[in-house]
């Protein structure tokens, strides 16, 4: 995996172009052995639908703004997961993905711990998840609508209640893309923190188990936070207003 590289986008374009996996063809075998393995560990898991980037580029427009282009495809979680642990073997795909990074009115970033249940059990980031064709809209993968939708499973907290950083931050570290979106909530973190967390008690199956406040670099958990989430936060305290 190589080294993250942070950009600044003003859009992303990312045309749902379709057409088989040649990874997913080739390794079916290995791919459905490994994922009965996995289904022993966590019976919980469900093998859905989710969508990955082919061929992409981050190209700059005439004005000096940045754009993220590129084409999906539609897979199955099994191929997914059985590509990501057999090492990453087809470098012509990747795991593009959008975080909701959530942050209270007095400047503190919330962030969720995975539930047991969850196969990034204990791992600690903003809501996001693979999307899927539910985030295709127009022939186009919407990662707006990934990203709010994945808050509001995760959190209860709805679109309408976060104000929208006017870009996206691009943690690209290939074959791992991950695409942050400044979401500002009204309420300070605390407050955030104590109404997540009640809305997670009254769920038996929620999707985190905690919710973590960093108010500065030093309270990220770096053992237990995602790399790409880390370089997001890294950038976003020495260099947003963030109070």
């Amino acid at each position: 995996m190589s080294a993250a590289r942070l950009f600044e986008v003003a859009e992303i374009n990312l045309p749902f172009v379709g057409g088989s996996w040649r990874f997913a063809e080739t390794e079916a075998k290995r791919i459905a052995e490994r994922w009965r393995a996995r289904v022993v560990a966590n019976p919980r898991l469900y093998n859905g639908r989710v969508v990955m980037l082919g061929a992409h580029a981050i190209e700059t427009l005439a004005d000096g703004a940045r754009v993220l282009t590129g084409g999906c495809f539609e897979t199955d979680y099994a191929s997914f997961m059985a590509w990501r642990d057999f090492g990453f073997p087809d470098r012509e795909a990747f795991n593009v993905f959008a975080m909701a990074a959530l942050i209270g009115a007095d400047g503190g970033f919330l962030l969720g711990e995975m539930a047991a249940h969850t196969s990034n059990a204990g791992a600690i980031y903003f809501p996001a998840g693979t999307p899927g064709p539910e985030d295709v809209f127009d022939g186009r993968l919407d990662l707006t609508a990934s990203a709010t939708r994945e808050l509001a499973e995760e959190t209860g907290v709805a679109a309408s209640e976060v104000a929208f950083g006017p870009t996206w931050t691009v943690v690209y570290a290939p074959p791992r893309i991950a695409c942050m979106k400044l979401m500002r909530l009204a309420e300070p973190a605390e407050a955030a923190k104590a109404r997540i967390e009640a809305f997670l008690a009254a769920d038996r199956d929620a999707e985190l188990a905690a919710i973590h406040i960093a108010r500065r670099f030093e309270d990220v958990d770096e053992k237990r936070t995602p790399p790409f989430a880390v370089e997001f936060l890294r950038f976003a305290f020495a260099h947003r207003p963030v109070g």
